[in-house]
């Protein structure tokens, strides 16, 4: 029973485990591509650090083969003109710049064939890496693509809105700016409308009907009237 229970919570564990690693995919791929790029840089710098050094070194081994061709020369003309002893010098020194030239040469050509392999290595992760940052974009729009389309297939997070319920708020956001304006223009009418009172002053103008105001001619006829003075033609 006790084994069974262990296996049973290893079994969760790792389903836990592959669920949260595909929640977080693009994360975790993001991380990991960026330690791939570091690796990959850290790698370049190593190469070009190497590439230094065997150039340091290729002008060491020429400035040693130069200084051997020079005694030479020098060991010759002394033997020329008797003086072994100082031939023997250049002969002794000759011999250990040749040993130390011997050396740098066989270090050059293997430190030449790693650089060779260790260029080979570096353009191949450079290349994977490139390969897997164009994965990463198609990815990233797959999963912009599926978070569009969510709510067709799966049921978007409580905080999370779809674009059905934003299409629906809009519809109903349109109607209610259609009902205002219809209420508006029915108000712009009313307003435009002729008032009883402003169309009885022009029938009253046009002498149709008393008019609506009083008026100065009438107002003076009747103070002449009450004054006894004539009225005026």
């Amino acid at each position: 029973m006790f084994k069974t229970v262990i296996t049973l919570l290893r079994g969760r564990a790792h389903e836990a485990e592959e669920q949260l690693a595909d929640r977080h995919a693009l994360a975790i791929l993001d991380q990991q591509m960026r330690d791939a790029a570091g690796a990959v840089e850290r790698a370049k710098r190593a190469l070009a650090l190497a590439v230094a050094q065997d150039r340091q070194e290729e002008r060491r081994l020429g400035e040693t083969r130069a200084q051997i061709a020079d005694l030479e020369q020098r060991a010759i003309a002394a033997l020329q003109g008797g003086r072994e002893d100082l031939a023997q010098k250049a002969a002794e020194a000759i011999a250990a710049l040749e040993a130390d030239a011997a050396a740098a040469a066989k270090a050059r050509t293997l430190f030449s064939n790693e650089i060779t392999r260790l260029e080979g290595h570096v353009r191949k992760q450079a290349a994977r890496l490139a390969e897997l940052e164009r994965g990463r974009r198609i990815a990233r729009a797959a999963q912009a693509v599926r978070t569009a389309r969510r709510g067709r297939v799966e049921a978007a997070p409580c905080h999370e809105s779809t674009l059905a319920e934003a299409e629906a708020t809009l519809a109903r956001l349109r109607e209610q700016q259609a009902e205002a304006e219809t209420a508006e223009a029915a108000l712009d009418a009313l307003d435009a409308a002729p008032q009883a009172e402003t169309l009885s002053e022009t029938l009253a103008r046009e002498g149709f009907g008393p008019p609506s105001e009083p008026r100065a001619a009438d107002i003076l006829a009747r103070l002449r009237e009450k004054a006894g003075a004539p009225a005026s033609n």
